[in-house]
């Protein structure tokens, strides 16, 4: 499937990408043009490390100010979001009214970097997926929050623009899906099987337990650090989860594209 993307100032097109909904780029941001790599993969979850410097919010794995190049989370993903979701008439992906997810990962003190976060975000709240005095709309972004979860803060919110994203342990708490829309945990929590040899079957149960006691709360499932190999993807394909973390965007996205062939026979 050939994929273009323009960019000319302030006009962003995509053309020719099927939205791949289960494709998780892990770190996005350390890609070489973040954000526009992924969705000329057809990407449909990004993930973004945000750190509070000065009142201002710069993407980053590790403390920015180390950076000599640093660049704000409006400028690499806000910004560009909002022109894709004007251009193409409500949606990231040009006729997909499908939803895209930005992962926010928080590394710095969760009240205040959410506090900074919340403020910034009512400049795009067309696009973003919130509820408002608890009525649930749905728009063309939906943000989640991880690392330092501002969990409080959120369910005290009566404009929520950022939803959470969960832990195993968060199941069965009642946590609303529209709240907590995604959990996450690392794969090596779960299972041992890195992709050689046929998958034991006492590991094949765990997952399908992971993924039932997920889905029976209708939320998503994500596993990060999973083993990046065709192999470990096509058990997670086969069990249901709903985000397969990826720093390797062309691999990924050529193997979903074979499932999708080949399911479709």
């Amino acid at each position: 499937m050939l994929s273009i993307i323009v960019i000319f100032g302030a006009m962003v097109l995509i053309y020719g990408q099927i939205p791949l909904e289960k494709a998780h780029a892990h770190n996005d941001y350390e890609h070489e043009r973040p954000l526009f790599d992924a969705l000329s993969h057809g990407f449909t979850s990004v993930e973004v490390d945000v750190h509070l410097v000065d009142g201002k919010l710069y993407v980053s794995h590790n403390h920015p100010l180390k950076k000599k190049n640093r660049q704000q989370l409006k400028t690499l993903y806000l910004e560009p979001l909002k022109k894709l979701v004007k251009q193409n008439g409500g949606n990231v992906y040009p006729d997909d009214k499908g939803t895209f997810y930005l992962m926010i990962d928080l590394k710095t003190e969760a009240e205040a970097t959410y506090a900074v976060l919340h403020e910034q975000l009512k400049a795009y709240q067309p696009m973003l997926t919130t509820i408002k005095n608890g009525q649930y709309r749905k728009g063309a972004v939906t943000i989640f929050l991880s690392g330092n979860r501002p969990i409080e803060k959120v369910l005290q919110e009566p404009l929520v623009l950022a939803a959470l994203d969960g832990r195993p342990s968060d199941l069965g708490k009642g946590y609303a899906t529209e709240l907590m829309p995604v959990i996450s945990d690392q794969y090596s929590k779960h299972l041992k099987w890195r992709g050689n040899g046929a998958m034991p079957e006492e590991e094949w149960q765990k997952l399908q337990n992971i993924v039932n006691q997920v889905h029976r709360e209708g939320k998503k499932l994500r596993l990060w650090a999973s083993p990046e190999k065709p192999e470990v993807w096509e058990k997670l394909y086969e069990a249901g989860v709903d985000f397969i973390n990826t720093d390797q965007l062309a691999a990924l996205a050529q193997f979903l594209q074979e499932q999708a062939v080949s399911n479709s026979k």
